[in-house]
């Protein structure tokens, strides 16, 4: 197993960059350096979840600011938006985080749960395991596919 670490970076990166607002996808990146068989399998879906979890603690950060804007003409949310998603949020609680990863709304639960002050510990933890699970789940795919 090699330690490249340009690919490492690089995963992390796309990792940390995709679990934001900003659309990209670490997905791809990671099933390619699988397939290369070069890297450690661990290394990469470590290196991944946690990229992906501090791009959604930049979204949780990002959460606990925004309500101070929502009332601006070029906010990109309406608040009647804002309200469901803290309503659903609350409905749905904590836990929800677990589908964080989700490609649609994903985003959206890391922000709200800055925005209602979901403590980072819990966030970081609940958001982690969902990440993992499914960079997890990716990989064994990969591998039993290839």
């Amino acid at each position: 197993m090699a330690f490249d670490l340009a690919a490492y970076a690089g995963l992390f990166s796309a990792a940390l960059i995709a679990a934001t607002i900003l659309p990209l996808q670490s997905e791809a990146i990671l099933v390619g350096l699988i397939l290369t068989g070069d890297y450690s399998i661990v290394a990469l879906l470590l290196t991944a979840s946690v990229g992906n979890t501090l791009g959604g603690a930049v979204n949780w950060i990002l959460g606990r600011g925004v309500e101070r804007f929502k009332d601006r003409r070029w906010f990109p949310v309406k608040p009647a938006q804002l309200e469901k998603a803290q309503r659903w949020y609350r409905r749905y609680g904590k836990w929800s985080l677990l589908f964080s990863w989700l490609p649609i709304g994903g985003d959206a639960l890391t922000v709200v749960a800055g925005v209602l002050r979901e403590p980072l510990p819990t966030f970081l933890v609940l958001v982690f395991i969902g990440k993992a699970a499914r960079y997890c789940v990716l990989a064994w795919v990969t591998l039993h596919l290839s």
